[in-house]
Formats: C-alpha cells, structure tokens, sequence
C-alpha cells in the first residue's frame, strides 16, 4: 500500500474487549491500523483508541468494519439508592460499548 497517499485519521474509541476483533476486521481491509491503550471517565472502563490511515474512498468500509465488531450493549450497575434507610442497591441500566469515531483529514504524512 502506497502510504503516502493517505488522506484521513481515523481514530476510533472502543472497549478493551472488541480490541482484537476490531483490529483484525480492519487488517483484514489492509488497513493500517495501530491502538493505544486508554481509559474512559464515564465508569473507569479500560478501553482503546484505534488510530486507522484511510486513503480516498476507504472510510466507509471502515466504519462498517467498526459497526460490525463493537456493539452496543446493556449492563446493569447497582446504584444506592437515595433516601432509603437501608443501603440496598438498585440496578440501574447502562448502554456500553460501540465505538466513538472521529475523523482528521491529513495534510501530510512521512515514514522516517
């Protein structure tokens, strides 16, 4: 792959756990793809921040590969719950996982 023409970052924030199925699904496209270990705030999760070198015309099957290998879903935390005089827990429901995807456009890119 001709890696100077490169025209987009994709970086794409996604749980610990879709790591490796995410970045097989997108080296499966030759893409370039290289991750960082991170943590989110909301819940303290661990996650990982794939950052992915998009040439013209390659963002759409990358976000299909992203859709396709992060998913939503649901998970109950226990929350005290407030005013009652025991502290019994109450689950309340929390959608997790997916991706959050952000886009960069490249103006220049050089391999030293």
């Amino acid at each position: 792959m001709d890696t100077h023409k490169i025209k987009l970052l994709m970086l794409a924030v996604v749980q610990e756990q879709d790591r490796d199925s995410a970045t097989r699904a997108l080296e499966e496209l030759a893409l370039p793809v290289v991750y960082l270990f991170s943590a989110g705030g909301f819940l303290g999760r661990r996650n990982a921040t794939l950052l992915i070198g998009l040439r013209d015309g390659q963002e759409e099957d990358a976000l299909n590969a992203l859709k396709q290998t992060c998913r939503q879903h649901v998970e109950y935390l226990t929350m005290p719950l407030e005013g009652s005089p025991l502290p019994l827990p109450t689950p309340v429901p929390v959608t997790v996982g997916g991706a959050t995807v952000f886009a960069l456009p490249v103006e220049h890119f050089e391999e030293i």
